[in-house]
């Protein structure tokens, strides 16, 4: 199998899904010409012309309304934010329009389109580049969030959102888009929405993350295998709506010990719905106060304090070796 990176298995992705459908179109600010600013649709432009992927206006609500249109007459658009902190001037399309269509039709109509933005820091942006603001989508009823944490999953995940028959929003993390390389095999491969993953196996702690965190996270529980011998079993979620459940409260019915992270801001952020669905389904299996390594409740800094903000693996592991010692 080839080695690529997330930027290249979600342009195979977007390829072979335009290929094999040709209701597919990709929409958004820079897609066609230049190839999207992260270069994700880099030469689409080429292969499928200019009727199926279209520069648009700098305007992302009519970007997302005109995508709302598409899907009700029939087509599968993908549309870009070039940034997910760009896609507010969209939200009331999305919240709506996009979520409520198949309940204000009562069944009639449906929207099968995908967001596709890029989130979270770690690159060293400027304002309104590096917010990982999933909560407020996977808040929203009648949308799908997803978020995957590696070029496998990515390219998998991307083919399913495209396929789905609701609307997708699918956050990219900026700094894993060429952080590295992983097999993905040149034939179909589909990973259903709404089901979570066993990264790392494990039977002392159980580790909750999802995106950009699943890679300090794993370099965290090598490291606190090494020094204190506890193995950390690592779920990481990939879709944050609908939530899958069953993997993250199984295990920390047998470790007894539970930890979220995720570079959202605390409070209200995804971790809380997590730490809730364990209180309700595991409580009496749990031998420590559930942990959270979170970004901080704050606007993410500029990138001269960045790195303090975003969870890394050091404090994931302090976290670890605290809640091993409860």
């Amino acid at each position: 199998m080839p080695k690529l990176t997330m930027v290249q298995a979600l342009n195979l992705a977007l390829q072979q899904e335009m290929a094999a459908d040709d209701r597919v179109v990709l929409l958004g600010e820079d897609v066609g010409v230049d190839g999207g600013v992260f270069r994700v649709t880099d030469g689409l432009y080429e292969a499928f012309g200019a009727e199926r992927v279209l520069d648009t206006p700098l305007a992302e609500s009519g970007i997302v309304g005109m995508s709302i249109g598409m899907a009700v007459y029939g087509l599968r658009p993908v549309c870009e934010m070039q940034f997910s902190g760009f896609s507010y001037q969209a939200f009331h399309q999305l919240e709506n329009h996009a979520a409520r269509m198949r309940w204000r039709s009562q069944g009639h109509f449906h929207v099968p389109m995908v967001l596709r933005a890029p989130y979270g820091g770690g690159v060293r942006a400027l304002e309104h580049h590096s917010e990982s603001r999933e909560a407020y989508y996977a808040h929203t009823p009648g949308l799908k969030m997803v978020i995957p944490s590696g070029p496998r999953n990515a390219r998998a995940l991307l083919v399913a959102a495209i396929r789905d028959p609701d609307p997708v929003i699918f956050f990219e993390s900026k700094a894993l888009y060429r952080a590295y390389r992983e097999e993905v095999p040149d034939k179909e491969e589909v990973l259903p929405i709404g089901t979570s993953q066993i990264t790392r196996e494990g039977s002392d702690l159980t580790i909750v993350t999802y995106g950009a965190m699943l890679r300090p996270v794993m370099a965290a529980a090598e490291e606190l295998q090494q020094q204190t011998g506890a193995a950390a079993e690592v779920i990481d979620l990939q879709t944050i709506a609908p939530l899958d459940d069953t993997l993250f409260v199984a295990s920390a019915r047998r470790t007894g010990r539970a930890m979220i992270v995720h570079e959202a801001p605390r409070s209200f952020g995804p971790g809380a719905e997590v730490v809730t669905r364990l209180v309700e389904k595991a409580f009496y299996y749990l031998e420590a106060p559930i942990a959270r390594v979170t970004g901080y409740d704050i606007v993410i800094p500029l990138f001269a304090r960045e790195k303090s903000y975003l969870p890394n693996a050091d404090r994931v592991l302090r976290a670890a070796r605290r809640l091993i010692a409860a």
